[in-house]
């Protein structure tokens, strides 16, 4: 799907990742809507982008209905935004657990479901879902996480089959580790040599990609990631064991301590 002269609703662009996802489109001629929680990061993006600003809350459910209102008619949905979720589930009280939830899977489906419908009438279109490596190959602390991101990918590849022959496309974006911005670069946790990054304008790149060319899957990852990820589906207990020994719990605690005020 061209992206010049469409209108793309983007979430999560206060984010480093969110941010570089909103260039990268504006750039191929997008007419943008950008939503996030901080008005103080949104407003002066969207006075850059010349792009419209919507400032919500996606945790709460009359938040999204009201994009979904206040957004119009959209070419294009982009939905990035999420919140961390590093730790063991005993960590996590019940709001955090819902709030998580709210942010990382419902918002995405409730959003799909309010326009994908008018995409399918007017034979065009484009849902995007950002997801990560977390939602093909779990690993400690990320059991709430993972539940929310592999939920998404099934979410997303159960749509796309629904969609096929529709003229709106499907897409998901796994991304693995992101230096410079994201979730794992918030909690400035240090990987063991060898364990490579991607950069945010990298999982930009992927999102333009997917969406110009209905890929169904993109993953943004050094090969070597990539290729975990595919072992730990064929042999997850032996993928667990190989990933503890390169030091998966450590990344995981570290994980958990710097996100712990980010939930």
């Amino acid at each position: 799907m061209q992206i010049s002269g469409c209108t793309v609703l983007l979430t999560g662009a206060t984010g480093g990742i969110g941010q570089a996802i909103a260039r990268a489109l504006g750039a191929r001629g997008a007419r943008l809507i950008l939503t996030g929680r901080r008005g103080d990061i949104l407003d002066p993006l969207a006075d850059e982008l010349d792009a419209r600003a919507l400032t919500v809350d996606l945790s709460r459910p009359e938040e999204v209905d009201r994009l979904a209102a206040e957004a119009g008619e959209v070419d294009i949905l982009v939905a990035n935004a999420a919140l961390p979720a590093a730790g063991t589930l005993d960590s996590f009280s019940i709001g955090e657990i819902d709030r998580a939830l709210d942010v990382n899977l419902r918002a995405p489906i409730v959003l799909a479901h309010a326009l994908a419908p008018a995409m399918v009438r007017r034979g065009r279109g484009h849902l995007l879902f950002v997801s990560s490596l977390s939602g093909k190959a779990a690993s400690p602390g990320s059991a709430l996480y993972s539940a929310s991101k592999y939920g998404l990918r099934g979410f997303s590849s159960g749509l796309r089959a629904d969609l096929r022959g529709s003229g709106v496309g499907v897409s998901t974006v796994f991304p693995g580790f992101i230096r410079d911005a994201g979730m794992f670069a918030d909690a400035e946790v240090k990987l063991p040599p060898g364990v490579g990054t991607r950069r945010p304008e990298d999982v930009a790149r992927a999102v333009t990609g997917a969406i110009e060319r209905n890929r169904g899957e993109v993953d943004v990852a050094p090969l070597p990631m990539r290729a975990g990820a595919i072992f730990a589906s064929l042999a997850p207990e032996l993928a667990g064991s190989v990933a503890r020994r390169l030091g998966s719990e450590d990344i995981s605690h570290r994980m958990q301590e710097g996100q712990r005020d980010k939930r």
